[in-house]
């Protein structure tokens, strides 16, 4: 079993910056694709970013590409979200999600196997 913890949420203006993190429990981080996905109010629930488990690999959703940089550090069973130019329709629960398997498009929320409770962005403008 994997846990996952979210933090560093919270209410920002448009244009200013936040780092999301997520802590994961277990031995085997190492070896997860990890994944960032959000949920506005009334809308599903959509990818956002994936890092593979070596952190070679990294992917984005257009929406946040150029803005967000998704990283990881194996030794502290972290993944992390940096958002810079924070706009308005970046309001969402953002959660991270971990992957077992390797290969496949890493986008779809059917492809993880642990979540975490996610964490509030709420960005004014």
């Amino acid at each position: 079993q994997v846990q996952l913890v979210e933090s560093g949420g919270g209410l920002v203006q448009a244009g200013e910056s936040l780092r999301l993190s997520c802590v994961a429990s277990g031995r085997t981080f190492s070896s997860l694709g990890m994944g960032w996905f959000r949920q506005a109010p009334g809308k599903e629930r959509e990818f956002v970013s994936f890092i593979s488990w070596s952190a070679g690999w990294t992917k984005y959703a257009d929406s946040v590409k150029g803005r967000f940089t998704v990283s990881r550090d194996n030794a502290k069973n972290t993944v992390n979200l940096q958002m810079n130019s924070l706009k308005p329709e970046d309001t969402a629960v953002y959660y991270c999600a971990a992957n077992r398997r390797r290969g496949g498009l890493n986008t779809d929320i059917r492809e993880y196997d642990y979540w975490g409770q996610g964490t509030q962005v709420t960005v004014s403008s």
